[in-house]
Protein backbone atom coordinates (compact mmCIF):
# COMPACT_ATOMS: atom_id res chain seq x y z
CA UNK A 1 0.00 0.00 0.00
CA UNK A 2 1.31 3.33 -1.17
CA UNK A 3 1.16 6.52 0.62
CA UNK A 4 -0.47 8.97 -2.25
CA UNK A 5 -1.10 12.53 -1.37
CA UNK A 6 -2.54 15.26 -4.36
CA UNK A 7 -1.10 18.33 -3.55
CA UNK A 8 -3.69 20.46 -6.12
CA UNK A 9 -6.64 18.24 -3.40
CA UNK A 10 -4.91 19.30 -0.40
CA UNK A 11 -4.55 23.04 -1.59
CA UNK A 12 -8.55 22.81 -2.72
CA UNK A 13 -9.20 21.49 0.50
CA UNK A 14 -7.86 24.41 2.39
CA UNK A 15 -9.67 26.91 0.43
CA UNK A 16 -12.95 24.69 0.85
CA UNK A 17 -11.80 24.63 4.86
CA UNK A 18 -11.22 28.51 5.04
CA UNK A 19 -14.50 29.88 3.12
CA UNK A 20 -16.72 26.66 5.49
CA UNK A 21 -14.98 28.90 8.45
CA UNK A 22 -16.02 32.35 6.96
CA UNK A 23 -19.38 31.11 6.10
CA UNK A 24 -19.86 29.83 9.40
CA UNK A 25 -18.50 31.85 12.03
CA UNK A 26 -18.22 35.47 10.23
CA UNK A 27 -20.88 38.03 11.74
CA UNK A 28 -23.15 37.85 8.86
CA UNK A 29 -22.50 34.09 8.57
CA UNK A 30 -24.79 31.08 9.74
CA UNK A 31 -23.78 31.01 13.79
CA UNK A 32 -21.81 34.02 13.77
CA UNK A 33 -24.07 35.87 16.54
CA UNK A 34 -25.23 33.04 18.28
CA UNK A 35 -21.63 32.06 18.66
CA UNK A 36 -20.70 35.83 20.12
CA UNK A 37 -23.39 35.18 22.58
CA UNK A 38 -22.40 31.72 23.98
CA UNK A 39 -19.12 32.91 23.92
CA UNK A 40 -19.33 36.66 25.24
CA UNK A 41 -16.66 37.34 23.02
CA UNK A 42 -17.60 41.17 20.90
CA UNK A 43 -16.59 42.78 17.94
CA UNK A 44 -14.31 45.23 20.54
CA UNK A 45 -12.81 41.80 21.81
CA UNK A 46 -11.77 40.67 17.95
CA UNK A 47 -11.27 43.42 16.93
CA UNK A 48 -8.14 43.78 20.28
CA UNK A 49 -6.70 39.90 19.34
CA UNK A 50 -5.98 41.52 16.01
CA UNK A 51 -5.21 38.37 13.49
CA UNK A 52 -3.92 36.14 15.75
CA UNK A 53 -7.07 34.26 15.60
CA UNK A 54 -6.83 33.99 11.87
CA UNK A 55 -3.53 32.62 11.46
CA UNK A 56 -4.49 29.95 14.40
CA UNK A 57 -7.52 29.13 11.73
CA UNK A 58 -4.89 29.25 8.86
CA UNK A 59 -2.28 26.36 10.38
CA UNK A 60 -5.07 24.40 11.78
CA UNK A 61 -6.54 24.18 8.48
CA UNK A 62 -2.99 24.04 6.52
CA UNK A 63 -2.54 21.07 8.83
CA UNK A 64 -5.83 19.07 8.86
CA UNK A 65 -5.49 19.28 4.98
CA UNK A 66 -2.61 17.19 4.28
CA UNK A 67 -3.67 14.95 7.29
CA UNK A 68 -7.09 14.35 6.40
CA UNK A 69 -5.43 13.33 2.93
CA UNK A 70 -3.20 11.08 3.85
CA UNK A 71 -5.99 9.67 5.80
CA UNK A 72 -7.77 9.29 2.37
CA UNK A 73 -4.65 7.47 0.63
CA UNK A 74 -4.41 5.09 3.39
CA UNK A 75 -8.30 4.13 3.15
CA UNK A 76 -8.33 4.05 -0.71
CA UNK A 77 -5.46 1.34 -0.54
CA UNK A 78 -6.63 -0.16 1.98
CA UNK A 79 -10.62 -0.80 0.25
CA UNK A 80 -8.77 -0.81 -3.43
CA UNK A 81 -11.15 2.28 -3.99
CA UNK A 82 -10.80 6.25 -4.72
CA UNK A 83 -14.55 7.46 -4.29
CA UNK A 84 -15.66 10.46 -3.18
CA UNK A 85 -18.04 8.45 -0.83
CA UNK A 86 -15.05 6.49 0.64
CA UNK A 87 -13.30 10.24 1.56
CA UNK A 88 -16.24 11.62 2.96
CA UNK A 89 -16.59 8.62 5.29
CA UNK A 90 -12.97 9.32 6.31
CA UNK A 91 -13.67 13.15 6.79
CA UNK A 92 -16.60 11.49 9.09
CA UNK A 93 -14.99 8.94 10.67
CA UNK A 94 -12.19 11.85 11.70
CA UNK A 95 -14.73 14.24 12.80
CA UNK A 96 -16.11 11.70 15.37
CA UNK A 97 -13.26 9.80 16.84
CA UNK A 98 -11.36 13.06 16.96
CA UNK A 99 -12.96 16.12 16.69
CA UNK A 100 -16.22 15.56 18.42
CA UNK A 101 -14.42 13.47 21.06
CA UNK A 102 -12.31 15.68 22.06
CA UNK A 103 -14.65 18.95 21.81
CA UNK A 104 -17.17 17.22 24.10
CA UNK A 105 -15.00 16.21 26.69
CA UNK A 106 -13.44 19.46 26.38
CA UNK A 107 -16.61 21.50 26.75
CA UNK A 108 -17.87 19.43 29.04
CA UNK A 109 -15.26 20.24 31.71
CA UNK A 110 -14.89 23.92 30.99
CA UNK A 111 -18.46 23.93 31.49
CA UNK A 112 -19.51 25.48 28.28
CA UNK A 113 -22.90 26.17 26.91
CA UNK A 114 -24.43 23.09 25.25
CA UNK A 115 -25.07 25.12 22.63
CA UNK A 116 -21.61 26.28 21.82
CA UNK A 117 -20.46 22.50 21.85
CA UNK A 118 -23.05 21.96 19.21
CA UNK A 119 -22.26 24.99 17.24
CA UNK A 120 -18.41 24.13 17.01
CA UNK A 121 -18.74 20.37 16.56
CA UNK A 122 -21.48 21.31 13.73
CA UNK A 123 -18.76 23.44 12.01
CA UNK A 124 -16.28 20.91 12.48
CA UNK A 125 -18.30 18.11 11.23
CA UNK A 126 -19.12 20.50 8.26
CA UNK A 127 -14.94 21.27 7.64
CA UNK A 128 -14.26 17.98 7.52
CA UNK A 129 -16.81 16.55 5.40
CA UNK A 130 -16.12 19.39 2.76
CA UNK A 131 -12.57 19.04 3.17
CA UNK A 132 -12.80 15.42 2.51
CA UNK A 133 -15.12 15.88 -0.27
CA UNK A 134 -12.73 17.81 -1.95
CA UNK A 135 -9.83 15.48 -1.68
CA UNK A 136 -11.88 13.23 -3.03
CA UNK A 137 -12.62 15.04 -5.88
CA UNK A 138 -9.42 16.22 -6.91
CA UNK A 139 -7.42 13.39 -5.31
Amino acid sequence: MELSISWPAVAVASMVGMAIAWIWYSDWGLVGGTWRKLTGVTKEDSARVGKRPFVVLVASIVVTAPALAAACSIAFGFFGSDSVGLAFAVGFVAWLGFSLSTLAQHNGFEQKPVGLTVINSAYQLVLFLGMSFAVGLFQ
